[in-house]
């Protein structure tokens, strides 16, 4: 039985069915990549075939546990291990080792044996690779996407280059020929480093540059027409949303004295034909008769009111149409609706007046409607208590 091609197949595909893409570091590639360091170090550093076989299998299994865990993968992943190398009737002491090899890769953990340095260097060997940089900007990505952490450039450089001082090839192997390409990728991320902090002034020169010219243009362009504009803003965002407020009030009290009438018409008013229930006639009434008016008061508060939708030429002449409100403009043609604007556009006076009115009018609305909106809370506020002093009476009649 070759356990070790057991163990690959079985890790590969798992990998491949249940990994999140997300996990752009922590992956497949990354643990080929160490299960071939093993291999180099395991023959230079002269390991035995058991020994070795258990590195091997520990680097297989190292970082499955991102499958379920990624925060306590490690743990997670010598649990795998275990469970499977259990199936095949693996010895309890050497899956004992490889749990504790599997463990060995965190972080923070300092080697105690030689094959956890081993083993230690081989998961850290990107560190002298070649093709840091790419491997490096996967793993800030896999850090973004998992653990939601947002680094730029300079910063995630300088938090390698932290790490990189407190890291350590242990094995005689790596450190005659890893360690030297690992010096190099310091000075790469150094003079990187550098790079940013050059751009970044480059770029800060040339924003304080657009800055101060945006402010040239800015103050050239300031006018008092700029705190009208906003002023006129402003006033008609408040009115929209006072009149959508109005609105759904509106509709809070058409939909509760909907469902007072619905329950009075399917349960109180087939009842009240029995000489039992006539006491309720005048109560139930009341009720409804209250619900009906709230109902009137609140579709008035919320019926729209439009305009004949046209104009005459004369009236733009005379400046006497709101042409911002659709109700004056929706009948006619585009060519003379076109004309109308450019005619009040090129007239400052007549487009402010016209936003004056426009304003004006939508304040006369808001008033109608929270007229009636008021009127019908009060009807509904006197309703409610006359009809439960209705219901009241009756039943105190009928007791007496």
């Amino acid at each position: 039985m070759d356990i070790l091609k057991i163990s690959e197949d079985y890790v590969k595909n798992l990998f491949k069915d249940r990994l999140s893409s997300a996990y752009t570091y922590h992956n497949l590639d990354h643990t080929i990549q160490v299960v071939d360091k093993i291999k180099i170090l395991a023959k230079e550093e002269s390991i035995g075939p058991e020994d070795t076989e258990n590195l091997l299998l520990a680097g297989w299994f190292h970082d499955l546990g991102y499958i379920d865990d990624a925060d306590n993968h490690e743990e997670e992943s010598r649990k795998e291990a275990a469970n499977f190398l259990k199936q095949y009737g693996f010895p309890e002491d050497r899956i004992a080792k490889i749990g504790e090899l599997i463990l060995a890769t965190d972080k923070f953990y300092k080697p105690k044996n030689h094959l956890e340095e081993i083993i230690k260097d081989a998961d850290l060997y990107h560190l002298a690779s070649d093709d840091y940089f790419r491997i490096c900007e996967n793993l800030r990505q896999e850090i973004k996407e998992v653990h939601h952490q947002k680094f730029s450039k300079q910063q995630w450089s300088e938090l390698n280059i932290v790490f990189f001082s407190k890291h350590q090839f242990y094995t005689k192997f790596a450190k005659e020929n890893w360690q030297p390409i690992k010096e190099k990728n310091v000075d790469k991320i150094l003079s990187h480093i550098q790079n940013l902090k050059e751009e970044k002034k480059k770029k800060a020169a040339e924003d304080n540059d657009k800055a101060l010219l945006n402010k040239k243009k800015l103050e050239k362009l300031e006018s008092p027409e700029r705190g009208i504009e906003t002023m006129f803003r402003v006033t008609l965002n408040n009115h929209t949303k006072l009149s959508q407020i109005a609105d759904s009030k509106a509709n809070i009290l058409l939909s509760v004295n909907a469902i007072i009438i619905s329950i009075a018409l399917s349960s109180l008013i087939p009842k009240l034909d029995a000489p039992s229930n006539s006491h309720l006639i005048i109560p139930t009434f009341v009720m409804v008769i209250f619900s009906v008016i709230c109902i009137i008061l609140a579709i008035m508060s919320t019926r729209p009111k439009v305009s004949s939708g046209t104009f005459t030429r004369k009236e733009i002449e005379e400046k006497k149409v709101n042409l911002l409100f659709f109700g004056n403009f929706y009948k006619m043609p585009m060519e003379e609706y076109l004309w109308a604007m450019k005619e009040m556009m090129n007239d400052r006076q007549y487009l402010y007046d016209t936003m004056i009115k426009d304003l004006y009018y939508l304040g006369v609305v808001l008033n109608r409607k929270y007229k009636l909106l008021r009127l019908t809370y009060t009807v509904f506020t006197i309703g409610i208590i006359v009809s439960v002093v209705a219901f009241v009476m009756a039943f105190r009649n009928v007791t007496v």
